[in-house]
């Protein structure tokens, strides 16, 4: 058991001390994930350092169910995180960050109209492809988000995203 637990440690230490991949000073996209419907999130990561940086969403969502006695649900929530990159191999990386952000949403289901604002806070990690070729980063993640209350269930939401991003 003491070495299964110093492996992981040293694991752990490796993967802290890895090279740092220079992160683009600018990169504009999308973030398409599912959290809580938000789906699309328009993107911006803002390099701080060569391996640290601010990413800034903003998601949107605007949908009508018909089938469920005229339900409707708008929202827009503004997401902010700092991030640390590190490098996995060559192009690869992988990155996590901490942050939070604020939002707004409005509903009706049954004739009950619902609405209000709230904060969060959220964490994110995931790994990334930088393009050499051309200016494209992509990126998969998972970012859970506490807080939210009125809006998440049990104040906690989380998605898995898939990021498109043009590096300038």
């Amino acid at each position: 058991m003491k070495k299964i637990i110093l492996s992981a440690i040293m694991l752990i230490g490796l993967a802290f001390t890895t090279q740092a991949q220079d992160v683009s000073n600018n990169a504009l996209g999308l973030r398409l994930g599912d959290n809580s419907g938000f789906g699309g999130e328009i993107s911006y990561q803002k390099g701080l350092s060569k391996n640290n940086r601010l990413e800034l969403d903003l998601g949107w969502r605007d949908r009508t169910n018909y089938n469920v006695n005229g339900y409707n649900d708008n929202a827009i929530k503004l997401a902010g995180l700092y991030q640390w990159v590190w490098n996995i191999d060559g192009d690869f990386n992988w990155y996590a960050g901490v942050g939070g952000g604020l939002g707004s949403y409005s509903s009706k289901y049954n004739g009950i109209d619902k609405s209000g604002a709230f904060v969060f806070v959220a964490g994110d990690i995931g790994i990334e492809y930088a393009f050499r070729e051309i200016p494209l980063l992509i990126s998969l993640d998972l970012r859970p988000e506490i807080g939210g209350s009125g809006y998440y269930s049990n104040s906690y939401g989380s998605d898995i995203a898939l990021g498109l991003r043009y590096k300038f």
